[in-house]
């Protein structure tokens, strides 16, 4: 039988500390968004269905994004116990210059759709974390915007080569003025995916109202008010166009891009290149073979083939292939402090976030984006300290198992 006893005032007392309320609805919802997915959930709520289907869909069946973040999930990690792990490094030093954290911000396009603070919020942000910003030459930010936002840190300048070579190259030469000092050549967009969502929404540029998105908005005050408030929306560096975003890149983007191409706009830019898009180890091997300072390997965010490999899977070989003679960074399916560790632990460089910086940008902002870069930052320290590593350079191979799902048949 159990002593019941009436409790006196003093022994409650400890009991009754209640939180102060935050009566800012932005940094309450955001203080309560412990990981990128909980991030994701407050974007979809607080921004319309064409803008966040842009940023969250991918291509046709949308099998190649789902995959790459399976292979995530399917990772066995394996910790050393009794380490003395009071504090971690998550410093290290990528393409020559020194990165806070082992993670950057990916280029995206039409970023300002998302939120109409864009990528000046994205390049404040990085700025302030210490991690390198990449502009998209679809971006809706202009080179030099992006540079004031971020005057002393990394910006990275993402270039699709047009049919119109000199044009290219003018907003390379823009980038390389204002002090941007890395070029990513993205490899993988000969023609644009079929982006289902997009089409279903009747997702345009300029953004077409109808009857639909207008009810859509109208419980997003916030997104709405912002949009009508502030700069029409348009792509930075390309003129004025009527259209969808597929129908811009098949009738501006260059097909014809070769190889001998690659060699010659590394010949045009002064600083560090890298390539973007690598899916093969093949290819891997011969962009290493030009002598660029980097690749990616990236299927562009399940956003360009559908079925297309997933790199996660690819990053091993290809270290072991060319990691002694280029950098090899990653993204596509990154959605933890953990997705990011495994890639470190199996040789990758660097990597890159592209919807996990959306997301939070679209939750809140600059605010949100502070966000994602710190749930990312707190996941990664934890995962080193539970592996029993102090720095990214105790990763290895050795941490990490790649479990089996998608294993290929033999071929006949």
């Amino acid at each position: 039988m159990l002593e019941r006893r009436i409790p006196k005032v003093r022994d409650l007392a400890p009991l009754m500390h209640f939180k102060t309320p935050e009566l800012n609805g932005r940094k309450r919802r955001l203080a309560g968004a412990l990981t990128i997915e909980d991030l994701r959930t407050i974007a979809k709520r607080r921004t319309p269905k064409a803008a966040f289907d842009y940023t969250d869909g991918s291509a046709e069946a949308e099998l190649s994004l789902r995959r790459a973040r399976q292979s995530f999930r399917d990772v066995e990690f394996h910790p050393a116990i009794l380490r003395d792990v009071s504090s971690v490094d998550l410093s290290s030093t990528v393409l020559g210059a020194p990165s806070a954290l082992p993670f950057g911000i990916a280029p995206t396009g039409f970023t300002r759709m998302m939120h109409a603070e864009g990528e000046v919020a994205g390049a404040g942000a990085a700025g302030a974390a210490g991690i390198p910003f990449s502009l998209s030459t679809m971006g809706t930010s202009s080179i030099e915007d992006v540079a004031a936002a971020n005057p002393h840190g990394r910006n990275w300048f993402q270039l699709y080569m047009w049919k119109d070579r000199e044009r290219s190259m003018a907003l390379v030469d823009r980038a390389a003025k204002a002090g941007f000092d890395t070029l990513l050549v993205t490899v993988d967009v000969p023609v644009a995916g079929a982006r289902l969502r997009d089409k279903r929404n009747g997702f345009s540029i300029p953004p077409q109202l109808t009857l639909g998105t207008v009810i859509n908005a109208l419980p997003r005050p916030e997104w709405w008010i912002n949009f009508l408030t502030t700069e029409p929306l348009a792509f930075a560096s390309i003129d004025r166009w009527s259209g969808t975003v597929a129908e811009l890149i098949d009738t501006m983007f260059d097909p014809t891009v070769t190889y001998d191409d690659l060699a010659w706009i590394k010949d045009q830019w002064p600083g560090k290149l890298v390539v973007k898009g690598i899916q093969t180890v093949d290819d891997a091997k011969r962009v290493t073979a030009l002598g660029v300072d980097g690749l990616v390997l990236s299927n562009h965010g399940g956003r360009q083939l559908d079925r297309a490999p997933i790199p996660f899977h690819l990053l091993p070989e290809v270290v072991r292939e060319v990691g002694g003679d280029t950098e090899v960074h990653l993204d596509t399916g990154i959605m933890s402090g953990a997705d990011i560790v495994a890639s470190i632990a199996l040789g990758a460089k660097f990597t890159l976030i592209g919807r996990a910086y959306l997301y939070g940008l679209m939750a809140g902002g600059r605010e949100g984006v502070d966000r994602t870069i710190e749930i990312l930052a707190e996941q990664i320290a934890r995962t080193m300290r539970l592996l029993g590593v102090t720095s990214l350079a105790e990763l290895t191979p050795e941490h990490v198992t790649q479990l089996e799902r998608l294993v290929p048949r033999a071929r006949s």
